[in-house]
């Protein structure tokens, strides 16, 4: 087995990926597998048999522009096929301040997570109407978490019942007050 990078149009990778796929089910070529490798925008990858094999597979194909000189070892493109497991410590609801792009010193509001793309759905605190915006996780960091908040929030309402508490206390002692 050997693998080949191909180069192909940049963001049209996805369909040169299903056109080879089509062709090489139709011919039934030994080609392996095809893919797009992670963070590379302009090339796949495809395990075939044999040079002549790839070539066939990706010939005369729109958006393909050829096949790089020689195989590739496993070892090179290892770090760009297998996905980098990062623990990202963002949550839902974590009040987050943008460090990078458009809204740069912004705060914010976490939404949406997706730790598989590795961006955050996150809602702007000063903004009149809520927009959400996607961004990398990279470009936030968290100013204050969930917990915090709903801690906070669970002292608050202790505290409303209080002061209804000794409000309709008082609203009773006047009604005695005035029934004297």
């Amino acid at each position: 087995m050997s693998i080949f990078i191909i180069k192909v149009t940049t963001n049209k990778e996805e369909r040169a990926i299903e056109m080879i796929s089509e062709r090489t089910q139709k011919k039934s070529l030994n080609v392996f597998s095809v893919v797009k490798p992670h963070g590379l925008k302009g090339y796949i990858i495809l395990e075939a048999v044999d040079r002549e094999t790839a070539e066939e597979a990706a010939f005369n194909l729109p958006y393909v522009k050829g096949i790089i000189g020689k195989t590739v070892p496993y070892k090179e493109i290892q770090s760009m096929l297998e996905p980098k497991v990062e623990d990202f410590n963002i949550v839902v609801g974590d009040i987050i301040e943008m460090i990078g792009q458009t809204f740069k010193g912004e705060q914010a509001k976490v939404t949406r997570v997706d730790k598989a793309k590795g961006e955050v759905t996150v809602s702007l605190l000063g903004a009149t109407v809520p927009i959400p915006y996607v961004t990398k996780m990279d470009n936030v960091k968290v100013i204050r978490r969930e917990a915090e908040e709903s801690d906070d929030e669970s002292e608050k309402p202790n505290k409303k019942k209080n002061k209804t508490e000794s409000e309709d206390l008082s609203d009773e002692d006047k009604i005695l007050e005035e029934l004297d």
